[in-house]
C-alpha cells in the first residue's frame, strides 16, 4: 500500500477522480438551477460570465457541464461494474469447471472477444432504444468478455502454484478456492483492467450519447449540441469534450499507476487399451507389492490429452514407517509419479494404474477429499511458492484442522504452534501471525513440514523439498523429515534430483529415468557402489565427493522427450554398453535378485 501510495501517477488519478466525484455531489446543487434556465442568451461565446459559452436557448454550458457530470459518472460506474461482476462471476466459473467445460467456455470468451465491442453495443442499444439504463447495459455486456477472458488466464497460471495444490489436497471446496487462494492473487492486474474499462466506458457512453443511442443529458449528449456550432462558437463544444479528457486521464493515471505498483517488489480413469501389454509384460515382471506395502502403484501410467506417455508403466510401494528416494534426472516422471497419490496431477493429465492406494485408501477412484487431506502431507520444492502470499502462515496451517476436522479456531491454534515448535521454528506464536513474505526461505520450509504434519498423516509426499535451500539449511530440514519418520512411524516418499541427499536419509531409492523405473535398490548398496544399471552408476560417478579428486565424468546426450521415446531401452543411445537387442527391446524391471531394467545383466557383470 506504500509503495502504491507513493506512486505519482496514482496519486494524481486519484485526486483527478476524486474532485470529478465532488462535482457529482454537488454540481447538482449549485449549478442545477442555472444548467436550466433559459435566456435570451443565445449562442454567447466563453467569457467571464459565461464560461464555456451559451447553447441555442442560452443556457449556461459550464453550468449543465457541471450537472451532467453525476449521470455521466453514476453510468460509467454502472458500466464498469457491470462489466467487472460479470466478466469475473464468468471467468471464474469457467475456471473452477472441468477440463471439458473449461476448454469450451474459453472458446466462446475467445469468439466474444473477437466481435467489437462498440459494434456489440451499438446493436443492443439500437435494439433496446435509446436511454441510459440500455446504455449501461450494452457497454457493460460488451467490455464482460475482457475481464472473462483476463480472469481465466490469470486463474490458470494461479492454479499451478505450491498453495493452490495444497487447497485441492485439502478438499476445499471451489466457492473457498477462489475467494481465498484465487481472488486475492489475482487481484492487482484485475484492479489494473478496472481503470482501463473506466475509461473505456466513459468513451463509449459519450459515444453512444453523442449518435443519439444514450442518455439524454451528460457529456456526450453536450457534446454533440456544442458541435452544432462549432465554426461559429466553439467554447460550448469544448467544455463537454474537456470533462471527458480529463475524467479519461484520471482513469488511465490510476491504471498506470496500479500496474506499476503491481510489479515487485485431473482425472483418472480405469485400465486403458495398455491393458494387454501389460499382460504380456506381467508374464515375466510380476512386480507384486511388498507384504507391509503401505503405499503401492501398480503399473502407474500418466498421458497427456493426445496419448504422450509421461510416466510409463511404474510399479512401486513405500512400507510403513519406510523412507523410499525417487531420484533422476529433470523430466525423469518423479514429480508426477508422487502426486498421482495425492491426485494432484496437472490439468489434463490423466493417471491410468491396476492398482493405487495408500492404506486402504483406494485412489483409482474418487476417495472422500476430507480423507485424503488427512492420510497424505506433502512438502513442497519452492518454500517460496508453498504458501498463499495473501494469508498469514497460521490462517493457512490451521485450514484443513478448521474444514475437514471442524477443530475450534483456538485448538487449532494451539497445535500449530506445537507443530512450529517441533519444526524448531524460534517465537512460533509470532510466525503464526506473520505473512509468508516476513519468513526467510528455511523458514518457510520448516513452515511447509508443520503443515504437512499438522493432520498426523501416514505418507509424507517430500517433492525435492531441499533444492532452494542452502546447504547448511538442507541438512536442517533433511533431519526434521528423518526425525518425523522416527517420532511418527511416517512412511515418506522423497524426491529429488541429488543422488546424495537421498543416501543421507532413506532407506531405499528408486531411480527413474525418461519416464519409467531403472533401478530398486537399497541405501546401504548405493552407499557402497553396488548399482547394477549403467544410468545409477553415471549418476554416482557424476556426484561430487570431497574425500576424492577424481573429475567428475558427465553423462553424454540428453534424455528423450516424451514424444520420442525409443522402443527398446530408454538410456540406449547414452549408454555404454548398449548393443542391438537395447534399441529393440525394451528390459523389465527383474523380480529375482537386483531389481533392474537393464539387458546387460545378462551379458556380464556389470558391477566390477
Amino acid at each position: 500500500m506504500r509503495r502504491t501510495l507513493r506512486s505519482p501517477a496514482l496519486l494524481a488519478g486519484i485526486v483527478m477522480l476524486g474532485a470529478l466525484l465532488l462535482l457529482a455531489v454537488v454540481g447538482p446543487f449549485i449549478w442545477g438551477d442555472a444548467a436550466d434556465t433559459l435566456t435570451g442568451n443565445a449562442h454567447q461565446p466563453a467569457s467571464a460570465a459565461h464560461w464555456f459559452g451559451t447553447d441555442a436557448l442560452g443556457r449556461d454550458v459550464f453550468a449543465r457541464t457541471m450537472a451532467a457530470t453525476r449521470p455521466t459518472l453514476v453510468m460509467t460506474l454502472a458500466a464498469t461494474a457491470v462489466a467487472a461482476v460479470g466478466g469475473i462471476g464468468l471467468g471464474a466459473v469457467i475456471w473452477v469447471a472441468g477440463p471439458r467445460t473449461r476448454e469450451l467456455g474459453q472458446r466462446l470468451i475467445d469468439v466474444m472477444i473477437s466481435y467489437p465491442s462498440v459494434i456489440f453495443a451499438l446493436i443492443v442499444a439500437a435494439v433496446l432504444g435509446p436511454g441510459s439504463v440500455t446504455s449501461v447495459a450494452a457497454i457493460g455486456l460488451a467490455t464482460c468478455p475482457a475481464f472473462a477472458r483476463l480472469t481465466t488466464n490469470l486463474a490458470a497460471s494461479v492454479a499451478g502454484r505450491d498453495f493452490v495444490a495444497t487447497a485441492r489436497l485439502l478438499g476445499v471446496s471451489p466457492l473457498r478456492l477462489l475467494r481465498r487462494h484465487l481472488l486475492p492473487n489475482i487481484a492487482e492486474p484485475l484492479l489494473v483492467l478496472l481503470s482501463v474499462a473506466f475509461t473505456a466506458s466513459l468513451k463509449a457512453l459519450s459515444g453512444l450519447s453523442f449518435l443519439g443511442l444514450g442518455a439524454d443529458f451528460d457529456w456526450g449528449r453536450l457534446l454533440f449540441t456544442g458541435l452544432e456550432g462549432i465554426y461559429v462558437n466553439p467554447a460550448p463544444a469544448l467544455g463537454p469534450a474537456a470533462a471527458i479528457v480529463v475524467a479519461g486521464l484520471a482513469g488511465g493515471l490510476i491504471g498506470d499507476g496500479l500496474a506499476a505498483a503491481a510489479q515487485p517488489g485431473q482425472t483418472y480413469r480405469p485400465r486403458s487399451e495398455r491393458a494387454r501389454m501389460r499382460e504380456v509384460l506381467s508374464r515375466t515382471d510380476t512386480r507384486s507389492a511388498a507384504p507391509d506395502a503401505f503405499a503401492e502403484a501398480r503399473e502407474l501410467t500418466v498421458s497427456l490429452p493426445d496419448g504422450t506417455v509421461l510416466v510409463d508403466d511404474v510399479s512401486l510401494h513405500v512400507g510403513r514407517g519406510e523412507i523410499v528416494g525417487i531420484v533422476g534426472e529433470s523430466g525423469s516422471g518423479k514429480s508426477l509419479t508422487a502426486m498421482s497419490f495425492a491426485k494432484l496431477l496437472p490439468d489434463g493429465l490423466t493417471a491410468d494404474a491396476a492398482a493405487l492406494r495408500v492404506g486402504d485408501l483406494d485412489l483409482t477412484g474418487e476417495p472422500e477429499p476430507a480423507r485424503l487431506a488427512r492420510e497424505i502431507g506433502i512438502v513442497y520444492q519452492d518454500p517460496s511458492a508453498s504458501f498463499n502470499p495473501t494469508l498469514k502462515i497460521g490462517s493457512q496451517l490451521t485450514e484443513v484442522l478448521r474444514v475437514h476436522e471442524g477443530v475450534p479456531r483456538k485448538e487449532a491454534d494451539r497445535r500449530a504452534v506445537e507443530q512450529l515448535r517441533l519444526a524448531r521454528l524460534t517465537v512460533p506464536e509470532q510466525r503464526m501471525k506473520q505473512h509468508p513474505h516476513e519468513l526467510s526461505g528455511g523458514m518457510r520450509q520448516r513452515a511447509m513440514i508443520a503443515a504437512a504434519l499438522l493432520t498426523r498423516p501416514q505418507l509424507i509426499i517430500a517433492d525435492e523439498p531441499t533444492t532452494a535451500l542452502d546447504v547448511t539449511v538442507q541438512k536442517e530440514v533433511l533431519g526434521l523429515i528423518k526425525e518425523a519418520n522416527e517420532r511418527d512411524g511416517l512412511s515418506i516418499l522423497l524426491i529429488s534430483h541429488d543422488i546424495g541427499v537421498v543416501s543421507t536419509v532413506c532407506d531405499r531409492v528408486l531411480v527413474m529415468y525418461a519416464g519409467r523405473l531403472a533401478e530398486e535398490l537399497s541405501v546401504a548398496d548405493l552407499r557402497e557402489g553396488r548399482a547394477q544399471h549403467p544410468y545409477t552408476r553415471a549418476l554416482l560417478a557424476a556426484t561430487p565427493a570431497i574425500d576424492s579428486d577424481r573429475p567428475l565424468a558427465a553423462i553424454p546426450g540428453r534424455p528423450p522427450q516424451p514424444a520420442e521415446r525409443p522402443t527398446g531401452c530408454t538410456f540406449a543411445p547414452r549408454c555404454p554398453l548398449a548393443r542391438a537387442q537395447c534399441t529393440e527391446e525394451r528390459p523389465l524391471l527383474r523380480t529375482e535378485g537386483p531389481r533392474v531394467a537393464c539387458h546387460a545383466l545378462d551379458w556380464e557383470p556389470v558391477h566390477a
